[in-house]
């Protein structure tokens, strides 16, 4: 069996910002699967950022799956709801055309009310989207929130919006190994 590849495309969140690529949840699930995994995250990337580098980024390396990940830095810059879920949505379909099966990766918590508003308002867009299409989610968000709907503040760098190492390993967590059908 062709050992299958994934790339996962995003901002710092999926860069491993600060720590490097060695310390991202990117890293723990190319630890945990029989799979060629691709980090594909940069620093600072806007979903219009990562639409561009699409083709060369991800359908370059004729993955299996992509996990897209990506928005916060949109909401900080002042984007637009509907051009953020545009980019992601043809980014999705971009994969799907080219025989490669999208997973939506849901942006983490920023400790910032105004943003994390906007970021509560697109994670409802990308889940009622990625429902209706039957598109596997990842939810990083959840990790990040204590019982009662609090950011856990411990997991975020002093910055209020980059994950620490155990930021990083509870992201890992969030995903379901099973939606790679690996088997």
């Amino acid at each position: 069996m062709v050992k299958p590849t994934i790339v996962c495309l995003g901002d710092s969140t999926t860069y491993g910002f600060p720590f490097g690529p060695l310390d991202s949840w990117v890293k723990i699930l190319s630890e945990e699967l029989k799979a060629e995994i691709i980090n594909k995250g940069i620093n600072g990337n806007t979903t219009t950022n990562m639409l561009y580098r699409f083709d060369n980024a991800v359908l370059k390396h004729k993955p299996h799956y992509v996990i897209i990940t990506g928005g916060i830095n949109d909401v900080v810059s002042g984007e637009s709801l509907d051009r953020i879920l545009h980019n992601i949505t043809t980014m999705v379909e971009k994969a799907e055309n080219h025989n490669v099966i999208p997973i939506i990766g849901l942006p983490t918590p920023v400790d910032f009310k105004p943003w994390e508003k906007v970021l509560q308002n697109l994670r409802q867009l990308l889940v009622e989207y990625a429902n209706e299409r039957n598109i596997a989610l990842i939810n990083f968000a959840q990790a990040f929130y204590n019982t009662d709907g609090t950011i856990n503040t411990k997991l975020l760098l002093d910055d209020g919006g980059h994950p620490s190492r155990e930021g990083y390993k509870q992201m890992f967590k969030q995903i379901n190994l099973a939606v790679f059908n690996l088997s």
